[in-house]
């Protein structure tokens, strides 16, 4: 099925799902795919996305996960309406709500899940200049502080239940400032694209009700080498097998 025009229409999971988003704007890379390898759900349980976008992230995470209930939460309609078309595109059951996350309606607020992900905003707009395609710039551009992500994800996650988010490395100390005390077991792994790089990219974990210690895992590498030195991709098999075939991302244990 061809997109419209403005649109394209892109394998994730080495073709497992067909994704259409715009053409211009906010496009949807590795990052969700690897929020969704880094959630530790099982069949039967409930997860609620905070900002999904086109959906890549719940929709890679039902492909891996059979049985799950999805729930995804999109400000601009535009992207939500795309998300619904992408979830019905591939089959996945995906519950899209147009809301802002700072105003869930009703019957959001009276659900709890067992996990939250979200892959906030990474650019304080107090730095750098504004995206100039509104879609991108309100994905990109940090418009509801971490901290309100942070609580409205404490608020739906049911006892015990998980929080997973990506978010650039830069921003841990106001990721780790905004935690909310009612999460614990905090754990960060950082995502370093070559060995001996710094880490742009890290993964959070934290659990409703958790008490164990704040854990810092040593960073996962996501490409061979210390630089790229041909054409195509060069990711760790670990890492591969996660983008192309779906797989869960090697959390430390």
């Amino acid at each position: 099925m061809r997109p419209v025009e403005g649109l394209t229409r892109d394998a994730f999971l080495g073709g497992k799902l067909s994704i259409c988003q715009p053409e211009q704007g906010y496009r949807a890379g590795i990052d969700p795919v690897l929020l969704a390898a880094a959630v530790p759900a099982t069949p039967g349980q409930s997860v609620l996305e905070l900002g999904c976008g086109v959906g890549v992230a719940s929709l890679c995470l039902g492909v891996r996960v059979p049985g799950l209930t999805l729930t995804g939460v999109e400000l601009q309609p535009f992207y939500a309406e795309l998300a619904r078309g992408n979830a019905h595109a591939n089959g996945i059951a995906l519950d899209i709500v147009t809301a802002d996350l700072a105003a869930l309606p009703a019957s959001l607020r009276a659900r709890d899940f067992d996990h939250v992900i979200a892959n906030p905003p990474y650019h304080l707009r107090a730095r750098g200049s504004a995206a100039p395609d509104p879609g991108r710039e309100t994905a990109l551009g940090e418009a509801t502080p971490l901290a309100l992500w942070i609580e409205t994800a404490a608020r739906r996650l049911a006892p015990r239940g998980w929080l997973t988010l990506i978010q650039r490395a830069e921003r841990m100390p106001a990721l780790l400032g905004a935690m909310d005390t009612r999460l614990g077991g905090v754990e960060i792994l950082p995502l370093e694209a070559r060995p001996g790089r710094p880490a742009k990219l890290v993964l959070l974990r934290a659990r409703k009700g958790g008490k164990s210690a704040f854990r810092l895992h040593s960073p996962l590498i996501l490409h061979e080498g210390s630089r790229h030195e041909r054409d195509g991709d060069s990711y760790v098999p670990a890492i591969s097998d996660v983008l192309r075939r779906g797989a869960a991302l090697p959390w430390p244990a």
